[in-house]
């Protein structure tokens, strides 16, 4: 007997989750004998269920929902021992993993696909007890896009972080942040850190182009720019995939790194955001686990 298990974040996108929850459980009967549907009520619920399915040892596990959801699902898997191979319908507002791994952002293109999909090992980040699969932000513009609603981020998309992003690039806040990447300590005036497992941040393919989800490594980006027109100055270049190339911005790729404030008495609540969600106030610290889990992917010949 084959058994998955689907998680289903009822208010993710436009509440589509009630809808495509049931298409996937029947496209999923398909190939497994047995598929149980799971509802979350609260945060937490999705972590909560992917670890009981992942101690059950269910063949697989799958979720529609956001970037949010995906984040809970692999923090239920990567702390077991067995960790069967994960799948997903993107729901969300950016969805930058399912964007990287190819999967439609169209639902209905996304289910139809279910059953064709193919293994592949992927790398997972971790900061300090929490694992992510897509970035650590820090700074101004992310605490900007916490203060995003709900209902902003639904109607709008990605657009709605935009509108938020460049409205904190007026900000005149910078701080001192101290990397200690691998032994090597650089301090960096910035108003702006990403660590990032991808090429994909907040739906833009282009700002790290040399990263990948299965390059063994995570990405550090901090823009030095201290004026707005140094700040603007730099948005052309982030689309255009050349940020890093630039001298106002400090990039370093790694495998472990810890990161601090110089004045940790004058900012005692800088704190990141973790795959689009609140996370850890500073200091943290950071790890890559290289093709740590297994995710389905479409097919190449789809």
């Amino acid at each position: 007997m084959t058994k998955a298990v689907v998680i289903v974040n009822p208010s993710s996108g436009r509440a589509e989750g009630k809808i495509y929850g049931p298409k996937v459980q029947t496209e999923l009967e398909k190939i497994y004998d047995e598929v149980e549907l799971k509802w979350t009520e609260k945060e937490g619920d999705a972590t909560r269920f992917t670890r009981e399915a992942t101690q059950q040892q269910v063949d697989a596990i799958y979720a529609l929902g956001g970037d949010g959801t995906v984040n809970e699902c692999v923090n239920g898997i990567a702390t077991e021992e067995n960790r069967p191979p994960f799948g997903f319908i993107p729901l969300g507002t950016v969805n930058d993993l399912g964007r990287v791994l190819g999967i439609p952002m169209n639902p209905d293109k996304a289910v139809k696909g279910l059953t064709t999909r193919r293994k592949k090992a992927i790398d997972i980040g971790k900061i300090n007890d929490t694992f992510f699969v897509d970035i650590v932000a820090i700074g101004s513009i992310p605490e900007a896009v916490h203060s995003v609603p709900v209902e902003e981020k639904t109607k709008l998309g990605p657009f709605a972080y935009l509108l938020e992003g460049f409205k904190a690039l007026s900000e005149k806040e910078v701080y001192p942040f101290k990397f200690n990447v691998e032994e090597e300590i650089t301090e960096v005036d910035s108003f702006l850190v990403i660590i990032a497992l991808t090429n994909s941040v907040a739906g833009m393919p282009t700002m790290i182009p040399d990263a990948s989800e299965d390059d063994g490594f995570l990405h550090l980006l901090a823009v030095k720019g201290e004026n707005i027109a140094e700040k603007f100055n730099l948005i052309p270049k982030i689309f255009s995939g050349k940020v890093s190339e630039d001298d106002d911005v400090f990039y370093r790729k790694f495998k472990t790194a810890e990161i601090s404030l110089t004045n940790e008495e004058k900012y005692k609540t800088v704190v990141t955001n973790v795959d689009g969600d609140e996370g850890d106030y500073l200091p943290i610290k950071l790890e890559v686990f290289k093709h740590y889990m297994e995710v389905f992917v479409p097919d190449k010949n789809d």
